[in-house]
């Protein structure tokens, strides 16, 4: 079976052509939003890792000044990988590299509508396990890497049943579940 059955790509598109009206609109706004809140580009680029640990540029709407230090999220990651805590973000914790508009882009989810673009092009689906950072899956336990067996999403099991309240252990087993179960109606 290929990295996307063909019920899921076409449940994709669709569900992308159908709320098109709404989200081109949206997407128009937030990027105005970006260019008149902060300087930078609109658009944040992050490698991440997809299907069977495939490579591939995320796009996401840009929440946080250009040139940011990424090692204090490296650490923040490291550390929820390591322990047996909840996977607080540090947006709750007051993170100073986020732009004024990019805390309520991060509270919506509106800073991910661009991956979308990402699905279009088949590096994503909406629904799935979340792609992972390089230096996250260079982290992973072999059992971990399970989660890489589907396609990554938009959403999935881990944020429907409790994100930021589980630990990043249940996070990859909520992750290796759908992988396991996935269908049109689950979908």
């Amino acid at each position: 079976m290929g990295a996307l059955p063909a019920w899921k790509r076409t449940l994709d598109l669709a569900a992308i052509l159908f709320l098109s009206p709404l989200v081109l609109p949206a997407t128009l706004v937030v990027a105005t939003g970006i260019c008149v809140s902060s300087r930078g580009p609109v658009l944040f680029r992050q490698e991440r890792v997809g299907y069977r640990g495939r490579r591939f540029v995320c796009l996401k709407f840009r929440t946080m000044s250009c040139d940011s230090n990424q090692t204090p999220h490296q650490e923040h990651l490291s550390d929820l990988m390591q322990s047996d805590v909840p996977m607080t973000k540090m947006d709750s914790l007051g993170d100073s590299r986020i732009i004024g508009l990019g805390r309520f882009l991060r509270a919506s989810g509106l800073d991910e509508l661009p991956q979308l673009l990402n699905v279009i092009r088949g590096e994503m689906s909406l629904v799935g396990p979340r792609p992972c950072l390089p230096y996250e899956e260079e982290n992973f336990q072999t059992w971990q890497r399970k989660r890489f067996d589907a396609v990554p999403g938009l959403t999935g099991l881990w944020q429907v049943n409790g994100k930021n309240h589980t630990t990043f252990k249940q996070m990859v087993q909520w992750d290796i579940q759908y992988v396991k179960t996935k269908s049109l109606g689950l979908d």
